[in-house]
C-alpha cells in the first residue's frame, strides 16, 4: 500500500531543460504559485516528472538565488560548518543566503572537500556539550580545533539529578516514586 507513481514515465522529457520549458514553469509558477508539484506539469503543459519541476524551480528557477561564483568566505564557512554538521547540507546552506543544499553538495563534492581536507578527513571534537555553542563558535570563525559533528538525532535522558536533600527511586513497578529526605526520616516523631 504505497503512492502511486507520480508519472508513467513514457513520453516524458528527461535530461537538459530547455529556455522554452523554464518559461513555462516559472510563468506557471508566478500565476498558480508553489505547490501540487505533481499535477503541475499537466496543468502547465510540460512533458516533465512533478519531481523534476519541484527540483528544477528550487535549485535553478525561483527567485534570490545565487549560482556558481562562491566567494572564499563563502569556501571557508562552508568548510567550517561541514565539521561541525557533516554533510547536513541544508543546514549548511541555511546559513548562506541565495544558496541551496543541492548547490552546496555539488561544490563540495567536486571542489571543496577534496582542496579542504585531501584523502584523509578526521573531524575534530567540540569543547562544549552544547550544540548551539558548537554553532556559534564555528559561526564567529572560532578555531577549527573546536569543531566536530554535532549528533542530531534525540537521545533518551536515563538519569535525573536533585538537590543533595532529595532522593529518586526508580522501581520496574512504579516509574518514579520520591523518598523523603534522609534527615526527616531519621528524626523520630
Amino acid at each position: 500500500m504505497g503512492r502511486k507513481p507520480c508519472c508513467a514515465k513514457e513520453g516524458l522529457n528527461r535530461g537538459a531543460w530547455t529556455a522554452h520549458e523554464d518559461h513555462i514553469l516559472v510563468s506557471h509558477i508566478n500565476t498558480h504559485g508553489e505547490g501540487k508539484w505533481r499535477s503541475l506539469p499537466k496543468r502547465a503543459g510540460l512533458k516533465r516528472c512533478g519531481k523534476s519541476c519541484r527540483l528544477r524551480w528550487l535549485n535553478y528557477l525561483r527567485p534570490g538565488i545565487k549560482r556558481g561564483n562562491i566567494s572564499n568566505d563563502e569556501e571557508e564557512l562552508i568548510i567550517r560548518l561541514h565539521k561541525l554538521l557533516g554533510n547536513r547540507w541544508s543546514l549548511i546552506a541555511g546559513r548562506l543566503p541565495g544558496r541551496t543544499d543541492n548547490e552546496i553538495k555539488n561544490y563540495w563534492n567536486t571542489t571543496l572537500g577534496k582542496k579542504a581536507y585531501g584523502k584523509a578527513y578526521q573531524p575534530k571534537p567540540c569543547l562544549s556539550n552544547n550544540s548551539a555553542a558548537c554553532l556559534a563558535a564555528v559561526t564567529a570563525k572560532a578555531a577549527p580545533d573546536h569543531t566536530a559533528v554535532v549528533q542530531t538525532k534525540a537521545q533518551r535522558c536515563t538519569k535525573t539529578f536533585f538537590h543533595h536533600d532529595q532522593a529518586l527511586l526508580v522501581s520496574s513497578s512504579t516509574h518514579q516514586q520520591h523518598l523523603e529526605p534522609a534527615s526527616k526520616s531519621s528524626m523520630s516523631p
